[in-house]
């Protein structure tokens, strides 16, 4: 299928997505859409014509992609449990998710026989992944409330994309039995805990926070004042792995993998770790996007196709928004992390065609590229959310993130050999302390600064609209005017009448055919 063909029935998919999260749409109206669609269709096969084909698919991927909102919608519509909310309710099941600790609490998420709830206890509550549980507590409904800063936060949808429509909040909570999980994510995050149990033995607080936010996404070991500090410096994205901390484990495993593995079974093994990783890191919107793209780079090499990378990030979010077409409403972490890789595709190919000299010392010029292409992606999206902007990521970012691969692998050593002997591991350990101290210290200084983020005031979706539309407008001028120097930078522009004047007088000294000779304007 055509590179603009595919793109495009994607983005028809995913508005038709958007559409339905916000609005009802009947079923009438939908199959609607849908015969128009095969209607043009059949136009197509008697007529072929691109603009018909096009038509065609655009109309069946909206109606397809409004027809799954709706089905996933339903899954929430009835339930035993509706009529007991405001009542205290005693309910077992089974804890489906690692649990997630945060300073004074922790949050469980408990799948009984019809519904998945979202269980808040006691921190200490020696609750595992795996457990039944019985949990007793007042059942309530999420409800929408307003952040620090003022913005609108859609607890409810949030909540939706993860499955989840009731909570406990405070609820006592008792184990009645242990190994009901999945045995390989019991396996793998026995492995996780082994390790971080390793590392703490070694690094101290608050740097071995950092180390496990960076190798597994750990955000809640940072604590409120350093997360803070990260989101005023524009760094949060290293401690919520990221692409970027997806790539270089992908990459390391790739490198690993190579020494002693042929092509077919380097493939089958990286595809494995990949998938282990993610499972173990989570399954954020994050790291599905970003090992959904890794594992398609590894089929691209092992089956010597040509991998685009646009493709790669478009088939990947259709992946995600047919398996939960709620992650592109309610998912921040989705929609930052698909339009932060869509300015790296779009945006910095801009930056290096303009031949900026200078030396690419420790990949800054990189860095500097790849920072302000996503800076301008985001943009919109962290004004509409978060509604707090980074005057200094770029900064910050061209410090922090040169360091942050050698932090992550020296904590990943510190973590492997401390299972085997503390005494070993303390020496990569200490060279791990200094890294990951050198980014907590950078990020503190520049937090301190009056000046570090700024705070805007709230609008309306609308504005985001309108300024991704500004946004595709400037990429579309400067775009074509790429193409058009492109097209004539090797043109020599000589005078017309010089030419044409030349042109005769050797007419005239060689006597020609009667044939008139062109003037060559542009050559």
């Amino acid at each position: 299928m055509p590179k603009t063909l595919f793109l495009s029935c994607i983005f028809f998919f995913a508005f038709g997505i958007g559409v339905r999260s916000v609005f009802a749409i009947s079923l009438p109206i939908v199959m609607f859409i849908l015969l128009l669609g095969f209607a043009v269709a059949l136009l197509w096969r008697q007529k072929p014509a691109l603009n018909l084909l096009f038509m065609s698919l655009c109309l069946v991927t909206l109606a397809l992609g409004i027809l799954r909102t709706e089905f996933a919608s339903r899954a929430f519509d009835s339930s035993s449990l509706e009529q007991l909310v405001g009542t205290q309710v005693e309910l077992s099941g089974v804890v489906v998710r690692e649990p997630d600790l945060r300073e004074r609490t922790v949050h469980l998420y408990v799948q009984t026989e019809t519904d998945r709830l979202l269980v808040t206890a006691d921190r200490y509550a020696q609750v595992a992944y795996g457990d039944q549980v019985t949990v007793a507590g007042q059942l309530k409904k999420p409800e929408v409330f307003t952040t620090e800063l003022g913005r609108t936060f859609n607890y409810p949808g949030y909540l939706k994309a993860k499955g989840v429509e009731y909570s406990i909040s405070f609820a006592s909570v008792t184990v009645t039995s242990s190994g009901n999980a999945n045995p390989i994510i019991s396996v793998l995050l026995t492995g996780k805990q082994l390790f971080l149990d390793s590392i703490e033995k070694v690094i101290p607080e608050p740097a071995v926070g950092l180390g496990s936010g960076l190798l597994l996404g750990v955000k809640s070991a940072l604590g409120d004042d350093i997360e803070s500090d990260f989101r005023k410096t524009g760094i949060i994205h290293i401690v919520v792995l990221s692409g970027y901390n997806v790539m270089l484990v992908a990459t390391f495993i790739l490198f690993a993998f190579s020494f002693f593995m042929s092509p077919r079974w380097r493939l089958v093994a990286g595809i494995l770790a990949i998938v282990a990783f993610a499972l173990v890191v989570g399954l954020s919107a994050t790291v599905v996007r970003a090992s959904i793209m890794a594992v398609l780079v590894l089929i691209a090499q092992s089956f010597g196709k040509q991998y685009d990378v646009l493709r790669a990030l478009f088939f990947a979010g259709a992946v995600m928004l047919i398996i939960n077409p709620y992650l592109l409403v309610y998912d921040i972490g989705f929609q930052l992390s698909f339009m932060a890789t869509l300015g790296l595709l779009l945006i910095v190919p801009h930056f290096e065609s303009k031949g900026i000299e200078g030396k690419n010392i420790f990949g800054m010029r990189d860095f500097f590229f790849a920072t302000v292409s996503t800076q301008i992606a985001v943009l919109p999206l962290l004004l509409y959310h978060i509604g707090e902007v980074s005057l200094i990521s770029v900064v910050v970012n061209m410090l922090v993130l040169p360091m942050v691969p050698v932090a992550m692998l020296l904590t990943f050593i510190t973590g492997i050999v401390g299972i085997f002997s503390i005494a070993m591991a303390s020496v990569f350990g200490f060279l791990a302390l200094l890294s990951l101290n050198y980014i907590l210290i950078v990020a503190k200084w520049f937090a301190a600064l009056p000046f570090a983020a700024v705070t805007v005031p709230q609008f309306s979706f609308l504005g985001v609209a309108l300024l991704y539309g500004v946004f595709a407008l400037i990429y579309i001028f400067i775009q074509s005017r790429s193409t058009q120097a492109h097209m004539t930078a090797d043109w020599e522009i000589i005078d017309e009448e010089k030419e044409t004047s030349s042109v005769a007088n050797k007419s005239v000294n060689n006597k020609p055919a009667s044939k008139k000779e062109t003037p060559i304007i542009f050559r």
